[in-house]
């Protein structure tokens, strides 16, 4: 008698379950086969594709084109996880607490964030549009200096860029620096008030400790946004001007979808894919590891 409810009870949550992980393996993981699968062909729309093995993947590492996206995609990875990092925990201190006046606030911020990437992509261009008439050259002929080129410009063009990465991504981390604080003892504070300590110190020794989980999930998930960036960029420079805002994103994009080479593309999809589980399973062994020390 006891058998049959013990299987029911396993059985149930499967069959809730079924309909998620068949459209999810459908959708997720046999597209992930049959790109590693083409990345071993040259696939050709005329007669049979033709098998060639390790090449396109050789090709890759000796790409200077995929090179120059590869060093880009790192200094927006970098700049966009330190600078959103960094303003989103000031803005998590800030906005702590649970007075009516801040949770408005924080939902005025959190409004980039589930904004369609292309109507943030069009306000950017706006304020940033390299004539005089532009708002941020509005702004800056105020203190008389020259209109910029910003997304014009080779040179201004990704940091242009990684400021509205940072600026949409700013309300994600701020949310889970808000939670870490949230879990944070109230006792340490109450114990470091009693020994004097200053609010400098008390934020070096009690606060960032305390949210030292909640840095290592913001780092983790600006660095596999910041190496799956695709929208932001396209839809903003499409890689350019003269490819100084070429991601490696964008750079399979063209090369599959625009240069219909891809068998190529579907190489450097799969070694992205690679890289980014392989830094997600680096960050989860690390920190089992520390939390078990």
């Amino acid at each position: 008698m006891s058998i049959e409810p013990k299987r029911w009870r396993w059985t149930i949550p499967w069959l809730f379950l079924a309909p998620a992980l068949i459209f999810f393996t459908w959708f997720k993981f046999v597209p992930i086969l049959k790109g590693l699968i083409m990345s071993f062909y040259q696939v050709k729309f005329i007669g049979a594709d033709r098998w060639v093995g390790l090449a396109n993947f050789e090709r890759a590492l000796t790409d200077s084109a995929l090179g120059a996206a590869a060093l880009n995609t790192l200094i927006y990875v970098f700049s966009t996880t330190i600078a959103g990092g960094l303003l989103a925990f000031a803005v998590a201190l800030i906005l702590e607490g649970q007075a009516l006046h801040i949770r408005i606030i924080r939902t005025a911020i959190f409004f980039p964030a589930v904004t369609s990437v292309a109507v943030l992509a069009e306000v950017w261009r706006i304020l940033f549009y390299p004539a005089q008439t532009g708002v941020v050259n509005s702004i800056l002929g105020l203190f008389g200096a020259d209109p910029q080129g910003f997304m014009s410009d080779p040179n201004q063009a990704l940091f242009v860029v990684i400021l509205l990465q940072v600026w949409k991504n700013i309300p994600y981390s701020m949310v889970i620096f808000i939670a870490g604080l949230a879990g944070i003892n109230r006792e340490l504070y109450d114990a470091a008030d009693v020994d004097g300590a200053s609010p400098l110190r008390k934020l070096w020794h009690v606060t960032i400790p305390g949210l030292v989980p909640a840095f290592s999930v913001v780092i983790m998930l600006s660095f596999i946004r910041g190496f799956r960036v695709f929208t932001e960029i396209y839809t903003t420079t499409g890689g350019g001007p003269a490819g100084s805002t070429e991601v490696i994103m964008t750079s399979i994009f063209k090369t599959g979808f625009e240069r219909l080479d891809y068998g190529y593309a579907a190489a450097v999809s799969f070694m992205l894919f690679t890289f980014t589980v392989g830094l997600t399973v680096a960050h989860v062994a690390i920190k089992n590891r520390f939390s078990r020390t």
